[in-house]
């Protein structure tokens, strides 16, 4: 697998660092076609270990319409300390060395916005 930077000014590795309450993750995954199905397995895979670290919330995978070979997982943390213990830890890296070679990641760490009339933080 291939990581991807979101952001030109922060990484991804350095958002980690941060302890600041409840994020969100959003990862989109470029796959190859031929291999949607181990990413899948994969991705099944790397959630069910991460459903039981601490400051774990929630996952939902989503896929592209129309054919589309792009994924987004979007992920719900109490911290990105917490995440970024769940991600360096040697099981997941073992794990993520599983993805088929054609996978890209862009991972990037989010909080919410409020905007008066719109959306609450």
């Amino acid at each position: 697998m291939t990581l991807r930077e979101m952001d030109d000014h922060v990484t991804y590795l350095q958002q980690l660092q941060d302890d600041d309450g409840p994020v969100v993750l959003i990862n989109q995954f470029n796959v190859a076609p031929s291999d949607v199905d181990r990413f899948l397995k994969a991705w099944a895979d790397d959630a069910a270990f991460m459903k039981q670290q601490p400051g774990f919330i929630s996952t939902q995978l989503h896929h592209g319409t129309a054919g589309s070979t792009t994924f987004v997982n979007v992920a719900v943390w109490e911290s990105a300390r917490g995440l970024g213990r769940a991600f360096g830890s040697p099981e997941f890296q073992a794990r993520a060395a599983r993805y088929p070679d054609s996978t890209t990641a862009a991972p990037h760490v989010f909080k919410k916005v409020a905007v008066p009339g719109i959306c609450v933080a």
